[in-house]
């Protein structure tokens, strides 16, 4: 058997810690560098800097952080995978070569494509192949659309590697593809070895947010030493697809049961995370301490992956503005009225005339006020038009003219009137795999193709799955105490699209006995009002103590549109924990 190869990340998106490659690289021995550059919102931003400059299409800050690296990288034999060139990987990979050929410098550089659907997103529109990841409805009107980007798999970073390549740039390859990849060319899997291919994607899963798993927005975080300067992961993926995570000795952060599962529950849906090289199946991960800052992750089943490839599409929303109004010191929702008649008085157009119109009042005030700050509350209101001028001043003045005639205590928190805004809509989609093959180029070499259809696609009755088993442990009884969630839980909550996921943790046995049966999915909404209304789905992780809360809807059309005050649901979790219950006491002692 092959020895482990140890893989790190030193990025989990675009505007990571700059010096992050340098760190990992002389941090201490690796076998691979990468990087996540890329995200559903990135993907915009990347179409909106290319319409600027032609070498807009890439993250250039992995460009500039790989030429302080590069040399040291071919000298000590370790391989750089990247998914950071966006929307123009070759574009990506011929500067590379540019900037290498300065240093004096040859290493072998390869890059992928395929995903980039836009050239033919006419056609897939008009045969249906393109179809609503969610309803399953059609895709309609090509001409909207200003990215489509297939998620591809890890295999197209196999023969990269395979054909000697040093440094591989992709597009949009999927978040633990930039891991599963050197994992699978390292190890020599087959493309259905499900269990060593969905160990990688956890792996990948694990530490393609950079420093999340090692102690970055933890919940427990008063416990992280060295929270100032955390360190990067990496993961030690073994023949059999499990794997340590780890970070590089003397660096701030901690890997532990806790960070880990905390990052397992980031972005995710049911026990199923579907990917495109395999379904790897969440309730199959089994934790286990083996050192300090040592965490080894293994019992990980997978099955086939589907048929289709996710599909990232954004397109233009048109034009939006926002305006928020002090509410200063008592009669709050009093003072919300007064001002939201005066505004549409004095506004042009009426709510009817916009096409979408949010108002809300944020409480966040505090009774007998020891500040001024801690006695306003905030009136917000935003618009959505295609009429940039219907969005722009004619509505913000609106709200600069109310000054001196409105409230008691009025005054503007937007910093006075201002231009409308171009926003842009997330819309996820699927694609038949086969429609959507791989090209791998290694520069000054030949273009090879690889098939993104896996060996047996969706067909996964044949595949025998067992759940890892959850904590024997009886439901804690006893007298109770109104106390914060978050002194028994902790919890991770992040963005997919539209929708919001909320999973929630314990770390003792007891307590996870306690939150399955206290924590259902009608109780959520009691705790957490804004989520009613809403498709909220509940998932059990007994084997890691876990649940997971999908909110369907809640960002509305992803985190560029979403009009909410964390439009990424970042905050949802704390907000969970912050909320007061009645806790067994022998959970608190």
């Amino acid at each position: 058997m092959s020895r482990p190869i140890r893989i790190a990340n030193c990025s989990g998106y675009f505007g990571d810690r700059a010096t992050g490659m340098r760190e990992m690289v002389e941090g201490g021995p690796i076998d691979v560098l990468t990087g996540d550059w890329l995200a559903e919102l990135t993907m915009l931003i990347l179409a909106r800097t290319r319409a600027k400059r032609r070498s807009g299409g890439y993250a250039r800050s992995f460009v500039t952080q790989l030429e302080e690296v590069m040399g040291t990288c071919l000298e000590r034999g370790i391989k750089v995978v990247s998914n950071a060139g966006g929307l123009d990987p070759e574009g990506c990979a011929r500067e590379l070569h540019e900037i290498a050929a300065r240093l004096g410098l040859s290493p072998k550089i390869a890059f992928v494509r395929g995903d980039d659907l836009m050239p033919r997103l006419a056609e897939l529109v008009d045969t249906g192949a393109l179809r609503h990841f969610e309803t399953g409805e059609p895709i309609r009107d090509p001409a909207r659309f200003l990215t489509a980007n297939a998620y591809l798999g890890c295999f197209g970073i196999v023969d990269a590697l395979e054909r000697g390549a040093d440094i591989v740039v992709t597009g949009r390859a999927t978040d633990a593809a930039i891991v599963c990849g050197p994992a699978a060319w390292h190890h020599g899997w087959r493309r259905d070895d499900w269990n060593a291919l969905a160990g990688a994607v956890v792996a990948g899963h694990l530490i393609e947010c950079s420093s999340q798993v090692t102690g970055g927005n933890y919940s427990f975080f008063h416990e992280v030493p060295g929270l100032e300067h955390i360190g990067f992961p990496w993961a030690e993926i073994a023949a059999d697809g499990s794997c340590v995570v780890g970070k590089h000795d003397g660096t701030g952060g901690e890997v532990s049961i806790g960070t880990v599962t905390s990052q397992l529950l980031y972005e995710i849906g049911g026990p199923r995370y579907f990917g495109p090289d395999v379904t790897a199946r969440f309730d199959t991960i089994r934790l286990e301490p083996i050192a300090r800052d040592r965490v080894r992750v293994h019992g990980v089943q997978g099955e086939p992956p589907p048929d289709t490839l996710k599909v990232c599409m954004n397109r233009s929303g048109g034009f939006r503005n926002d305006m928020r109004v002090a509410l200063a010191g008592l009669d709050v929702e009093a003072k919300a009225r007064v001002v939201e008649e005066a505004f549409w008085r004095a506004c042009p157009y009426g709510p009817n005339d916009y096409q979408q119109v949010t108002t809300r009042v944020l409480r966040t005030e505090k009774t007998d006020p020891a500040s001024n700050e801690e006695a306003i509350a905030i009136w917000h209101v935003c618009v959505k038009d295609p009429d940039e001028k219907k969005v722009g001043r004619a509505f913000s003045n609106a709200v600069a003219e109310l000054a001196l005639s409105s409230i008691p205590g009025y005054f503007s928190l937007s910093g006075g009137p201002a231009e409308a805004k171009p926003f842009g809509v997330y819309e996820p989609a699927i694609v038949p795999a086969a429609l959507v093959p791989q090209e791998v180029i290694v520069l000054g070499g030949e273009s090879l193709g690889v098939s993104s259809v896996a060996p047996v696609s969706g067909a996964a009755a044949d595949v025998r799955i067992d759940p890892a088993p959850g904590p024997a442990a009886a439901l804690p009884s006893g007298p109770t105490r109104r106390a914060p969630l978050g002194l028994v839980v902790g919890a991770r909550s992040g963005d997919k699209g539209g929708n919001a996921n909320l999973g929630v943790f314990t770390r003792s046995d007891p307590a996870w006995a306690w939150l399955d049966e206290f924590l259902t999915t009608d109780c959520l909404v009691r705790l957490l009002p804004e989520l009613a209304g809403f498709e909220v789905e509940r998932f059990r992780f007994p084997a890691l103590r876990s649940l997971n809360f999908v909110v369907h809807g809640l960002l509305e059309e992803g985190v560029a549109a979403a009009t909410r005050q964390d439009g990424q649901a970042k905050s949802l979790g704390e907000w969970l924990r912050a909320r007061w219950a009645e806790i067994p006491e022998t959970l608190l002692d």
